[in-house]
């Protein structure tokens, strides 16, 4: 991979990384907006959209860590 390549992956790392860190955030806030509920509720529709929210927000830096390696993988190449 030549080097102009190379320099447009790692822009797209700190793009990946700028999205982490909403995603992040985001599920913070979901994930305290749902301990904080009174229990009742966190066993009600609404509650439990927002555990699958944390959940598939969890997912998501997953998959964004996974990008990050393939990332460095082909940079270092």
């Amino acid at each position: 991979m030549n080097t102009a390549r190379r320099k447009q992956l790692k822009q797209a790392a700190e793009l990946l990384s700028q999205a982490q860190a909403i995603i992040e955030s985001v599920r913070d806030d979901e994930q305290y907006e749902y301990h904080n509920m009174p229990e009742i509720l966190q066993y009600s529709e609404r509650g439990e959209r927002m555990y699958e929210n944390v959940d598939t927000l969890d997912t998501m830096l997953e998959d964004i860590a996974g990008l990050f390696d393939n990332i460095d993988e082909l940079t270092e190449q």
